[in-house]
């Protein structure tokens, strides 16, 4: 199964098993836009949470918020986003297809390292033990062919995208030959810019005065309120404010499943600190997070760093935390050192004194920030891309399974009655009532153990429990775990320290 195949295979899935609808699908459905279904709400939460306490529980000096999501236009002014959120737009005149050129050029670019890196794999098969990677990088033809045309279109790109030289970036696709991949042609319009926010009115006049909008990004709605919280928390520099929330963009090519959309949430952390030691607290944030990653135990082969090259107008450092989705490594989330560029404005603008005044030293400054920023959505796809897999079995059969991170999945445990009768769903509700509180569960009692151990794989739920009438007698059960399909006998009595183990979120927490 080709990546691609594999990831249309998982949008099934989570359209079939509950955790991601086409929004308004009775109506053909409205384009980039998904609701979570009740498997999905739950994954989704517990992604949030581990998050929400990782920042707000896990460190004292983070506390969290929650901004809404309309506030005053000049809001945006200030953060920048009324003159600069925009994107590159070119439309091909034969599909009449919308794209970002930018896109265009970074997918032609990724296309031609793919290539360098399955010529340097075909050297490592012919040579073996023997293979020099550096010195075949450095001397085949084809390697070097294609690594310099992937060069010189990248820094042609880049002094494209500093200048903000529409035409250069419109000569670039041209000069690559770049097809549409919907008509295949190479009939492009010109480029130009368009701003990704969704506005709206506050009155039913429609004046351009009453004009607001949607909220781009959920860090504004920390900044606006910095002074609010450090006074009423007495926080004290350094301190972050976390917030989790609703954010809305109006996406050129809103595409990927979840992974890009017009509506899309936010978890969002901005730590203040002294000006001139953002370099160190950027550095120990990427850390940190990253940390935060690796700890779900989804393999650090699948993350990495990417620096960037191109700075946003707000930032003086940035990089991202790309994870490798099936359809390539791309940014799960953004560390950013702000500088004070959002203070500063909005104490511009606003005409209020948006600073702060150490004790120690007497002095006051507008403090610098550093930002980590991930998208819930698409830290959703990331889990279910990496946990979704067909495994073979003996004899021939298979099964589809989720193999979730225990702390994540939305159903922690099923208990399964081997029939209905004899008594024993009435002692599985009996089991139910005694881990309720806890965990979420499911109960089920429709069709053969098999198939229903099937779902509950085909779901990530980490353990089954099956009361047969030997529990009865014996007042212990069958549970099987998810990953292993290892069954053990157990009391009753100890189920539920057994499943805590491997569920609990907060001994994922004590290992940050």
């Amino acid at each position: 199964m080709t990546q691609e195949e594999l990831f249309k295979a998982l949008v099934a899935h989570c359209k079939e098993y509950g955790f991601i609808f086409p929004s308004s699908e009775i109506y053909d459905g409205l384009a980039a836009v998904y609701d979570y279904g009740q498997l999905g709400a739950g994954l989704k939460n517990n992604i949030k949470k581990y998050w929400w306490d990782a920042m707000t529980r896990l460190n004292e000096n983070i506390v969290g918020i929650d901004s809404c999501i309309f506030m005053h236009p000049k809001v945006w002014v200030a953060s920048g986003h009324v003159a600069a959120f925009n994107d590159p737009l070119i439309d091909n005149k034969d599909s009449k297809k919308r794209y970002r050129a930018d896109v265009l050029i970074e997918d032609y670019i990724a296309k031609l390292q793919d290539k360098v890196e399955k010529e340097v794999e075909k050297g490592r098969k012919k040579f073996g033990d023997s293979f020099d990677e550096e010195e075949y990088r450095k001397t085949n033809p084809n390697v070097m062919r294609a690594k310099a045309k992937a060069d010189e279109v990248h820094n042609r790109y880049l002094e494209a995208e500093t200048n903000n030289d529409l035409k250069e970036m419109r000569q670039i696709i041209v000069d690559c030959g770049i097809v549409d991949p919907v008509s295949g042609t190479k009939n492009w319009t010109d480029v130009r810019q368009f701003n990704l926010m969704f506005s709206t009115q506050t009155s039913n006049t429609g004046e351009a005065a009453d004009k607001i909008y949607l909220r781009p990004e959920t860090a504004q709605g920390i900044f606006v309120e910095y002074l609010n919280v450090q006074k009423t928390g007495r926080m004290k520099i350094p301190f972050g404010i976390a917030q989790i929330g609703k954010a809305f963009r109006n996406e050129i090519v809103a595409r990927q499943f979840i992974f890009r959309m017009r509506e899309f949430e936010q978890m969002e952390m901005e730590f203040f600190i002294k000006p001139g030691t953002e370099m160190e607290w950027f550095k120990t944030w990427k850390s940190n997070r990253m940390n935060w990653h690796l700890n779900l135990g989804m393999g650090a082969e699948n993350y990495r760093f990417h620096d960037h090259e191109k700075l946003a107008h707000y930032a003086n450092a940035a990089t991202d935390i790309e994870f490798n989705f099936p359809f390539g490594f791309k940014e799960l989330e953004g560390i950013h050192s702000r500088t004070d560029f959002d203070l500063g404005n909005h104490q511009k603008l606003s005409g209020k004194k948006i600073q702060y005044f150490d004790p120690e030293t007497g002095e006051s400054y507008t403090p610098y920030c550093v930002e980590t920023s991930i998208g819930v959505d698409r830290m959703v796809l990331a889990v279910l891309s990496h946990s979704y897999h067909v495994e073979q079995l003996e004899g021939g059969e298979s099964r589809v399974v989720l193999s979730i991170p225990a702390p994540l999945a939305p159903i922690k445990v099923a208990v399964l009655p081997l029939l209905k009768k004899d008594g024993l769903p009435e002692l599985a509700q009996k089991v139910v009532d005694e881990l309720k509180f806890d965990f979420d569960y499911q109960y089920d009692e429709k069709d053969s153990i098999g198939k229903r151990y099937r779902r509950q794989d085909a779901i990530g739920t980490p353990f089954c429990v099956t009361v047969d009438h030997d529990s009865l007698e014996d007042n212990s059960v069958t549970i099987r775990d998810r990953d292993t399909m290892a069954q053990e006998r157990v009391p009753i009595a100890e189920l539920r320290d057994i499943i805590d183990k491997k569920v609990n979120l907060n001994n994922l927490l004590r290992k940050l």
